[in-house]
């Protein structure tokens, strides 16, 4: 696991930036055939050290409701949800400056290396979880990978105005 990295940066009196590095490793076997793209783990996330960790995030719930299973509970359900149906987890981003969770705020962006995951494994389509991890993703990595991203709706709660019914048809998408 690497090391928390977190620099105060303030930009003003009332913006406070902290410089955040992805602490934790892709989620992905040798046998993944998706790959699912959040932007960079919100706080809570990098509090769990594990993806939508936040409680009110709906990835979890979505993502047992397309796959027609039980929602996990513990990291490591979640994981043997995500292996048993050759889904890959991680992010676009490997570090930025933030404020918080806002995506609308990241700056100085530092893409993954998702080219080097790819080569690992049976990778065909990428999905990112809203537009900042769809925007980063297209502008650094797909020039590298050729795989075009499907950008999905965040499963965020401050996208409260899609509802859940809407986020599980959204995302069915993943297995046409």
């Amino acid at each position: 696991m690497r090391r928390i990295d977190i620099k105060m940066k303030t930009t003003d009196e009332k913006n406070k930036y902290i410089h955040v590095t992805h602490e934790f490793e892709p989620l992905f076997d040798e046998r993944s055939e998706i790959l699912i793209l959040g932007s960079i783990p919100s706080p809570k996330s990098r509090e769990q050290a594990f993806y939508y960790g936040h409680p009110q995030n709906r990835f979890w719930k979505v993502m047992a409701a397309v796959l027609n299973e039980n929602i996990p509970e513990t990291i490591e359900e979640k994981k043997q949800m995500m292996a048993k149906h050759h889904i890959a987890l991680w992010d676009s981003l490997e570090e930025c400056d933030i404020i918080g969770a806002s995506d609308s705020s990241i700056r100085n962006p530092v893409p993954t290396d998702i080219p080097g995951l790819i080569r690992k494994t049976k990778i065909k389509k990428v999905f990112a979880t809203g537009t900042s991890a769809y925007k980063f993703y297209q502008k650094f990595n797909y020039p590298l990978t050729g795989i075009e991203a499907v950008k999905l709706p965040s499963t965020s709660p401050a996208n409260a105005a899609c509802s859940f019914d809407k986020l599980v048809e959204s995302y069915q998408v993943i297995f046409k």
